[in-house]
């Protein structure tokens, strides 16, 4: 094989390789095979250029103008997870793993809230680290970081149909949350009552 045809090959390989890739890796990649390339942005740069991705993916998702979203993603920005509003994102983050993260996905959170757990029933999500699920580290603009308003959340899931129907339907008419009866992580009470 031709010199030329080798360097065509490895730059068709680092091309279809680099697609699937996030910009550490690509940067990874493409420095042990390259002379001269960049060095990446500052990591401030890269947490806002995802911010921004995510303001507008949500703002696609939802058919909604990205302008309000924007607005959504500044007031979460305020009341939001202390490590993504301080820039911390080493607290979570690892650019040298595969995930981008610490710790497994399904373990990340107990590393700064190991005690969620207290209780002897659990609720199946959390007893498998599945938080992410519920909770949006990064942009919600909900109360504990909640993916969806507290009064949609459980339905999200749980679209079975209910013990004590009636009562239920006249609980969430009335504008009250499952959470208000229902501890969504753990609880002393089969059903997580509270």
């Amino acid at each position: 094989m031709s010199k030329v045809a080798h360097n065509l090959l490895k730059v068709i390989l680092c091309l279809s390789l680099l697609c699937s890739c996030n910009p550490v890796t690509v940067h990874k990649i493409t420095t042990t095979i390259f002379d001269g390339v960049p060095s990446l942005p500052p990591t401030e740069q890269l947490c806002q250029e995802y911010h921004e991705a995510k303001v507008t993916e949500e703002a696609a998702k939802a058919n909604a103008p990205a302008s309000a979203l924007a607005a959504q993603a500044k007031k979460a920005a305020i009341k939001g997870h202390p490590p993504y509003m301080e820039k911390r994102c080493n607290d979570c983050h690892d650019k040298s793993t595969d995930s981008g993260l610490i710790k497994p996905k399904d373990q990340i959170c107990f590393v700064c809230h190991p005690t969620i757990i207290k209780k002897y029933y659990v609720h199946g999500p959390v007893s498998v680290g599945a938080c992410l699920d519920c909770h949006d580290p990064h942009s919600s603009g909900q109360p504990a970081l909640l993916k969806v308003e507290k009064k949609d959340l459980c339905a999200v899931c749980h679209k079975e149909k209910r013990i004590a129907e009636s009562m239920h339907k006249k609980v969430t008419e009335s504008g009250m949350a499952c959470t208000d009866c229902h501890d969504p992580h753990d609880g002393d009470a089969k059903y997580f009552l509270r």
